[in-house]
């Protein structure tokens, strides 16, 4: 990978602050200089950036299922590069290629299919938003909270079956979406943390104690907050109770204000703060194509608007793209471009282990970036030190 550029003039929100009028420099897909000075070294492109433009990382969305007519579970490198492709137009620079509960062959096979596409693309020059690994969401969960995954492929926790994924998956999986009661002996949460794995509470119908009790085990992450999880009483705290109130446990939010009522978001923000809310799209194969009938997990998704619901009206995934909740979270509780960047970027690269490379704005890092006005739209979205999209000046 080849090629440098220098963003000039430009805010750079960094973990504790924001730069003002800042100088960053690109080389060879890493970030190579930060400072309020213009470097001295030659950059063979100059970017000026236009006043209150601000510098963030690049959007991770760790629970991503598809978008732009394509599916993970397509199983197929034309659906991967679709998804990669595509994603950057909303900000997205890493993604985990997410599962949903299927017969164990099928779910094989788009593991499979991930790791091959990988490997393959691994020299690419940096023109697409990167898979960073897979999630795997169900089918080790509750038929109870089933959701949109198909109940009759659900079943409990099986070591073995377990095992024989994460080898096709050439160790790509990174979080396992799981009901924690389903784990009786929680002899398959320890096996997630030995494996390096994120124990992702989900699809859950267990009261709080049993919440709090496996994150004392490892359990250190909440699927979907609000959605196909036991809800809140206020003599019942259940799943949700505990997700916000768990020290331990990072959360992830659909901010569409469908998938939870735009208050509800206030609260998660309120309750958890930008340290631990991961915003996720959670999004499916419509995402980009408007309304109209597609499939999702082998079953009828009819979208209409901004929902995409079974033909028994439950929620199936979201059609969100990941610039557009960053603009309804911002509306919603105020938060500055620091906690934006630690929502949509940080928190899930420390997460997943990778903030070494991904997350944050620091030399020698990824030159994963994107830019937005103080307005929240999308202005560029760099991968790799390279432009993938930026906004057409008809369109600001």
């Amino acid at each position: 990978m080849s090629g440098s550029l220098l963003l000039s003039n430009i805010h750079i929100v960094t973990k504790t602050k924001v730069i003002e009028n800042g100088f960053v420099g690109l080389r060879d897909g890493k970030i190579d200089y930060i400072s309020t000075s213009p470097p001295t070294g030659n950059y063979e492109k100059v970017y000026i950036s236009r006043e209150n433009f601000y510098l963030l990382p690049g959007m991770i969305d760790i629970h991503i299922h598809g978008g732009y007519g394509a599916d993970m579970m397509d199983a197929t490198a034309e659906a991967m590069n679709t998804l990669a492709d595509n994603l950057p137009s909303e900000g997205t620079t890493s993604f985990l290629a997410t599962t949903i509960t299927q017969n164990h062959h099928e779910i094989e096979h788009a593991l499979k299919n991930v790791a091959q596409w990988k490997q393959s693309n691994e020299a690419q020059a940096g023109n697409q938003a990167q898979c960073i690994g897979i999630h795997l969401e169900g089918p080790f969960i509750s038929k109870d909270k089933a959701g949109a995954q198909p109940v009759q492929w659900i079943k409990q926790p099986d070591i073995p079956l377990f095992k024989k994924w994460l080898d096709a998956s050439d160790q790509l999986i990174r979080i396992v979406t799981f009901a924690p009661e389903e784990d009786t002996d929680f002899a398959f949460l320890s096996l997630l943390q030995e494996k390096n794995i994120i124990p992702s509470i989900g699809h859950t119908n267990a009261h709080h104690d049993m919440i709090n009790l496996a994150a004392k085990h490892g359990a250190r992450h909440v699927t979907h907050l609000y959605n196909a999880i036991s809800s809140f009483q206020h003599r019942e705290p259940n799943a949700v109770g505990a997700a916000l109130t768990n020290e331990n446990l990072h959360t992830e939010l659909i901010t569409d204000g469908i998938h939870s009522h735009p208050l509800s978001i206030k609260l998660a923000y309120l309750a958890k703060g930008s340290d631990r809310l991961i915003m996720i799209t959670d999004s499916m194969r419509a995402k980009g194509l408007g309304n109209g009938t597609y499939e999702f997990g082998g079953q009828t998704v009819t979208v209409s608007g901004e929902k995409a619901l079974l033909n028994d009206g439950t929620l199936a995934g979201s059609i969100l793209r990941m610039k557009d909740g960053v603009k309804r979270i911002k509306q919603l509780t105020n938060c500055d471009w620091t906690e934006i960047a630690k929502m949509t970027s940080t928190n899930a690269a420390a997460q997943l282990g990778l903030d070494q490379l991904l997350g944050s704005i620091e030399v020698g890092k990824l030159a994963d970036l994107v830019i937005w006005d103080e307005s929240g739209e999308l202005m560029m979205t760099i991968c790799r030190g390279q432009i993938v999209f930026e906004k057409k000046e008809a369109d600001h």
